[in-house]
């Protein structure tokens, strides 16, 4: 027995040694490969640093260049960036500092009380936006302007990283980091989202969710991945739709370009479809408010597609082009030079060629058929520019570029090939207007420079010198950009200044005047933005967004206030009887460069009780303020067309597009039109010892109050045509007596009425209102309680309008004149908001969030020996077939990843 052991002692022994050899070999694989990650983890750094700063510096040069803010005096905050984001992140700002009215359910602030979580979800889910709290608020502007390079060097360091991952080794690092600020840099980044900063954030998502798709495709990060997911879908979940279209595009081609089989692809394809949903629905809680919020919103502009003309498309892949309706796909000459070199590279496989070369032409292609048109934009054409798209193109024609370099730098033949194919580019776009003699200047020198670059670094002489000329194009080119586009905006767009004295001096007379909430104060009607109560404090009217509420622009139309932007830009209604129903008891008043000042006025509260019934509006606004106040107010002009002395004269032209005055008798202007029609509502006789109104800018006590009109005679500007722009009811002072009249500095318009406001009644109006109402008013971020007298009957009445998400008591509220509503009982009115699809939304995310972490389990269990889960083997990407599916140890000229 003993000698029998001895005997098997040496094959036990050579045994062990070959397993010891073997776990030895394993050990030094996987330091190896160890190593091998921390050397490329550490290439990709530096390249993606350099790239994110090339971007920063060329757009801060670009804007320096152009003298724009904060560089210089011309203004920045041009049409949405002014009336919209900066406005939107100054009320993130007060959230994030607790000083807001309301809070991430209920804004109080903007339209007489909306929801605020669809707001949120479209402006402000950014993981960058939070960072504006860092700055003082009277540098909101300045704050908003820094994230934006922030997002554009970012972006540039993600396509970098994904260029470094998609194919390593190759040329050196730089090359990788200038294509991927070429990408940041692109035409859409500098010209269309730098004053849309929500898009760029689709920028960034572009990279990562092709990462996500290199992921699945390596079976690697299972969780990481949807997380990846739903971040972008978080941020901003438009561009983030396109981005996931363009991503699922360049997987497309990853695949076919492979070779492998059509079940392990179809497999691939399965698994980014549910790391797509899976991160779709962990973004649920925000997607779902913002998309019933769309739904609930007062339609925009409807437009239908007109496809570009193919020279201006060619134009605008030169530098310094601006247009708004056609897409601007520059993304530097030595990009572009570099794909189209991809097709002359012999290299490169065939098969890579065709694939990247036919997948830029097809989204190329795509963007001027109407059906591929639709498809890029949730299959409606948005309002204003059509072509947000164009980052998908600049992302594929980057990737396209690096697919050239990749293998090794591009011969002389390639580089004559891309050459010629950008000669007739240029050619091209000789036919548009888009491009001047500067566009062709910088795009020849760029090709220079970058021909010159690529053949000095294929020479390996001179490689810093060849690294500074592709860059220094490229920052040279896309600084230009910067610049003409900074230009070129403010002549064709509104611009706004920057926060100055004026915004100083209405923010302190808001901040001293607040009451809220027994009473609001309204910024009034100067227009520094859209969106002026986010902007400078208060709770007025104006509202601005992609989610303003049909029921709020119906109700603000039928009380006479003016709009833009097709009724989604609500003004303040500056009125002394819609500011009683709307509870403002402090209003600013003055000119946007001139002196503010605050008028007062006793109001009721915000929660009124009424009459049971349900009165409806009908077409004039004086009788419509009628009906929800609850009193007569207005009286009839006499049969000459002048209002009783000492009454207010009031306006309604809502199609007039100039000036208008009220001119007393004997007094006109030549070749005015002027004329008064009956305001056509049979109103009372006025009641005798009717009272002057108080003079312009004389405050008053509790008691009494100011409408704020005009002196008699000074002009008034009215901006109408209907359905873009519609005139608000505007004041003209108080009538002079007998022979006075309206003067309009064009001909009349066909529909317009005057209306005899009667301060007095309006006074008692307001008392009966006040001794009828609530006695105590509690307001949450979610709701509104309130007390109200004994023995109240009727209807309680919110001020504020009945958007989708009220309820009240159990049932959900009902609606008066399209004011919140709900019928007495008791002495307690208890009304809660609930923004549409929170709860469902939440529900989504919840499971998305218990089906990633199950994954994120079974990916930590143990298994058994000898089967391994996909992405294990990391020198595998998957299964290698006859067809040869290929492995990450290829050498770096290989044609797969």
């Amino acid at each position: 027995m003993h000698e029998t052991d001895r005997s098997n002692r040496p094959g036990r022994d050579r045994r062990r040694d070959r397993l010891g050899d073997r776990r030895r070999h394993r050990l030094g694989d996987r330091r190896d490969r160890r190593r091998d990650r921390s050397r490329d983890r550490r290439t990709s750094l530096r390249a993606a640093a350099l790239a994110g700063l090339i971007a920063a510096l060329s757009v801060t040069a670009g804007d320096a260049g152009a003298r724009i803010f904060p560089f210089g005096p011309h203004h920045r905050a041009v049409n949405d960036l002014n009336n919209q984001f900066i406005p939107f992140h100054a009320r993130l700002w007060d959230l994030l500092h607790g000083r807001a009215e309301g809070g991430l359910l209920l804004n109080w602030q903007s339209g007489w009380g909306t929801s605020f979580l669809p707001d949120l979800g479209t402006y402000l889910t950014s993981p960058f936006a939070p960072l504006v709290a860092l700055f003082p608020r009277d540098r909101i502007d300045l704050a908003v302007y820094l994230v934006g390079v922030l997002k554009t060097g970012v972006a540039a360091a993600a396509m970098t990283w994904l260029l470094l991952t998609l194919r390593r080794g190759g040329p050196r690092w730089w090359a990788a980091g200038v294509l991927g600020a070429s990408y940041a840099l692109c035409g859409w980044s500098v010209t269309e989202a730098a004053y849309n900063p929500m898009w760029l954030d689709g920028l960034i998502a572009f990279p990562l969710l092709c990462l996500v798709g290199e992921w699945v495709l390596r079976g690697r990060r299972p969780v990481l991945g949807p997380l990846v997911v739903a971040v972008a879908w978080t941020a901003n979940f438009y561009t983030a739709y396109m981005a996931t279209l363009g991503a699922a595009l360049v997987l497309l081609v990853r695949l076919v370009t492979a070779g492998g089989g059509v079940r392990e692809a179809v497999r691939v394809l399965v698994r980014a479809a549910g790391a797509t949903v899976l991160g779709i629905a962990l973004a649920a809680p925000v997607l779902v408010p913002v998309f019933l919020g769309s739904r609930h919103a007062h339609p925009g502009w409807v437009s239908e597609f007109r496809a570009a003309g193919w020279e201006d498309v060619l134009a605008r892949a030169l530098p310094a082009t601006y247009d708004f309706f056609t897409p601007a796909v520059f993304v530097g000459t030595g990009t572009l030079l570099a794909a189209a070199a991809l097709c002359f590279h012999r290299a490169v496989p065939v098969r890579e060629r065709c694939g990247w070369a036919g997948l830029a032409v097809a989204v190329a292609l795509s963007f001027q058929w109407e059906p591929t048109h639709l498809a890029w934009h949730v299959f409606q054409t948005p309002n204003g520019s059509p072509y947000r798209q164009t980052f998908v193109l600049a992302g594929v024609l980057v990737i396209a570029a690096w697919q050239a370099l990749a293998p090794g730098w591009p011969g002389v033949r390639a580089l004559l090939g891309g050459a010629g194919l950008l000669g007739l580019l240029a050619l091209g776009a000789l036919g548009s207007g888009l491009a001047g003699a500067w566009s062709h200047a910088l795009f020849g020198a760029g090709l220079l420079a970058a021909g010159g670059a690529l053949l000095l670094a294929r020479r390996g002489r001179a490689v810093p010198l060849a690294a500074l000329l592709l860059a220094g194009a490229l920052a040279g080119q896309a600084a230009a950009t910067t610049a003409y586009a900074d230009r070129a905006r403010l002549g064709r767009l509104d611009d706004y200044p920057a926060w100055g004295a004026p915004h100083d001096g209405r923010f302190r007379a808001v901040s001293d005047a607040s009451g809220w909430p027994a009473y609001r104060t309204d910024p009034g009607r100067m227009q520094l933005s859209g969106n002026d109560p986010l902007l400078l404090g208060g709770e007025g009217g104006a509202y601005y967004s992609s989610h303003t509420p049909a029921v709020l622009t119906r109700t603000m139309a039928a009380l006479g206030a003016g709009w833009t932007s097709r009724g989604r830009s609500l003004q303040s209604l500056d009125n002394p009887v819609t500011d009683a129903v709307f509870a403002v008891g402090a209003r600013a008043r003055g000119t946007v460069d001139g002196p503010v000042r605050v008028t007062r006025a006793a109001v009721p509260p915000l929660v009124t009780v009424r009459p049971a019934g349900t009165p409806r509006f009908g077409p004039s606004p004086f009788r419509n303020q009628e009906l929800l106040l609850g009193a007569r107010v207005y009286e009839d002009p006499a049969p000459d067309g002048s209002c009783r002395p000492g009454t207010g004269v009031y306006l309604w032209a809502p199609d007039y597009n100039g000036t208008v005055r009220l001119a007393g008798p004997g007094r006109g202007a030549r070749g005015a039109t002027d004329g008064v029609r009956q305001a056509g509502r049979g109103g009372a006789p006025a009641a005798p010892g009717a009272v002057r109104p108080t003079p312009p800018g004389a405050a008053r006590g509790p008691a009494g109050a100011t409408d704020g009109a005009p002196a008699a005679g000074r002009p008034v500007r009215m901006i109408g045509g209907r359905p873009r722009y519609q005139a608000a009811l505007q004041p003209l002072g108080a009538s002079p007596g007998p022979g006075s009249r309206v003067v309009f500095d064009r001909p009349a318009p066909r529909e317009w009425s005057v209306g005899c406001l009667d301060r007095s009644r309006l006074a008692a109006a307001v008392a009966r209102l006040r001794a009828t109402g609530a006695v105590r008013v509690e307001v949450r971020d979610d709701g509104v309680r309130a007390h109200l007298p004994p023995g109240s009957t009727g209807t309680a009445v919110l001020a504020a309008p009945r958007i989708a998400g009220w309820r009240c008591g159990d049932a959900p509220a009902g609606a008066y004149l399209g004011l919140v509503a709900t019928p007495v009982r008791g002495t307690v009115v208890d009304c809660t908001f609930r923004p549409p699809g929170l709860r469902a939304g939440a529900a989504v995310g919840g499971a998305g969030a218990l089906l990633l972490a199950l994954a994120a389990v079974r990916r930590r269990m143990p298994r058994p020996s000898g089967r391994p889960l996909p992405g294990d083997d990391t020198r595998e990407t998957f299964k290698v077939t006859s067809k040869s599916w290929a492995s990450r140890t290829r050498p770096s000229t290989s044609p797969s990843w």
